[in-house]
């Protein structure tokens, strides 16, 4: 019989899951600049404000295509060099970025770095797919959630002390760790699975469609979380370094729970199943949001919520990878990836428009109540996911 207890499961990740994850942690420990990148084109190259939000989102746009890119690359290419090339090309915008003397030099480097921003986030999905059995899946998803949250709280601290010398240090720091994680990646992790040259019927599959609409659903939720939490404390009393504490706390929990993850009882729930509990955890979560009003009611808010976030993040990409061919993996990853591009564009706008009418605890009771439904949507999701016949994957 399969030990699943916490201890047992942990030892069963391979190692190339091992090396993925501290490869991606170093450099996350590092991706501490686009917070400040409206800052260097303001204060250091002279833009205006207006300017400086024409070329974010220009960056934002170009990040779209980047996704995608990077998981036909994945498919075709290979596991390893597609997160080498878009770790090498971040590099290269970063560098340029810090050497840029003008405005009209520093905008070309912005869309090379979109370009190749998310390029490596399929391949690295793909990677944990390849070399782990299903049951094992949502756990490496969830430790490399894990410590990427952990290792972007570390990262703020980070760009808190370079950023007392001069803001171009932050690039060129960003472009050290990406360059240390593609060396790691190129050393030591394996090639990954053969990949063939056949075309997958991504947009075709209409049970990836059906995830993906969920799971956009999901992703405006956390990006609303990221936009309008800093609001609500601000509005509700509670100093701006709270979220500072909060997002740590939400890292330790990510970290702290990875046991439970592990553990046979969560283990014996399938995708939809734990699915369906993730949600419930984000929409209390969230809801204790809307009804907190000093630091330590959002710092334990935040633990729900958090643990509901990695269960659902960890659970949805297995299920995005169990529906995918194996030659397609990098492709069906990169679509539903697709879900956080739309997510980052319209989260801001719901955000905002609902704090503005409706205040914080409408805000935060309308986005549990959204979740609590996706939770008992998933029964009916598990259904319509089954009752599809499989594509070949090959037009």
């Amino acid at each position: 019989m399969t030990n699943h207890t916490g201890f047992a499961s942990h030892q069963r990740l391979p190692t190339a899951v091992w090396v993925l994850v501290i490869a991606r942690g170093v450099n996350r420990l590092g991706a501490f600049t686009l917070p400040f990148l409206a800052v260097v084109l303001t204060v250091e190259l002279g833009a205006s404000v207006a300017q400086a939000g024409l070329v974010l989102t220009v960056f934002g746009l170009a990040t779209l295509p980047s996704r995608v890119f990077g998981g036909h690359l994945a498919d075709r290419l290979g596991r390893r060099w597609t997160i080498v090339a878009g770790l090498v090309g971040c590099a290269v915008g970063q560098v340029w970025i810090a050497a840029s003397g003008s405005l009209w030099s520093a905008v070309p480097a912005v869309v090379v770095l979109g370009l190749a921003f998310e390029i490596y986030e399929p391949p690295s999905q793909a990677i944990i797919a390849d070399v782990t059995e299903p049951v094992d899946r949502p756990a490496a998803y969830g430790l490399l959630g894990a410590v990427m949250a952990v290792a972007a709280v570390v990262a703020g601290l980070l760009a808190a002390w370079l950023g007392r010398w001069d803001l171009r240090w932050l690039f060129v720091a960003d472009a050290a760790s990406c360059l240390a994680c593609a060396v790691l990646v190129a050393v030591a992790l394996p090639g990954g699975v053969q990949v063939a040259p056949a075309a997958a019927a991504v947009w075709r599959d209409r049970r990836l469609l059906w995830v993906m609409g969920s799971g956009t659903v999901f992703a405006v939720l956390a990006m609303v979380l990221v936009f309008g939490l800093p609001l609500t404390l601000l509005d509700r009393g509670v100093s701006a370094s709270g979220v500072g504490i909060i997002l740590a706390v939400s890292a330790i929990a990510q970290v702290a729970v990875q046991p439970v993850l592990r553990g046979s009882r969560l283990q014996a729930l399938d995708n939809f199943q734990a699915l369906t509990l993730g949600y419930v955890l984000l929409g209390a979560g969230l809801i204790a949001n809307g009804f907190s009003h000093s630091l330590p009611a959002f710092v334990a808010a935040a633990v729900v919520w958090s643990l509901g976030d990695l269960i659902l993040i960890g659970r949805a990409l297995s299920v995005v990878a169990e529906l995918a061919p194996e030659h397609a993996r990098g492709r069906y990853l990169a679509t539903y990836g697709l879900s956080w591009g739309v997510a980052t564009a319209v989260a801001p706008l719901i955000g905002t428009q609902l704090l503005s009418v409706v205040g914080p605890t409408g805000l935060w009771i309308g986005c549990g109540v959204a979740a609590c439904i996706l939770a008992t949507l998933q029964p009916k999701l598990r259904r319509l996911v089954r009752s599809q016949p499989p594509l070949l994957g090959i037009e």
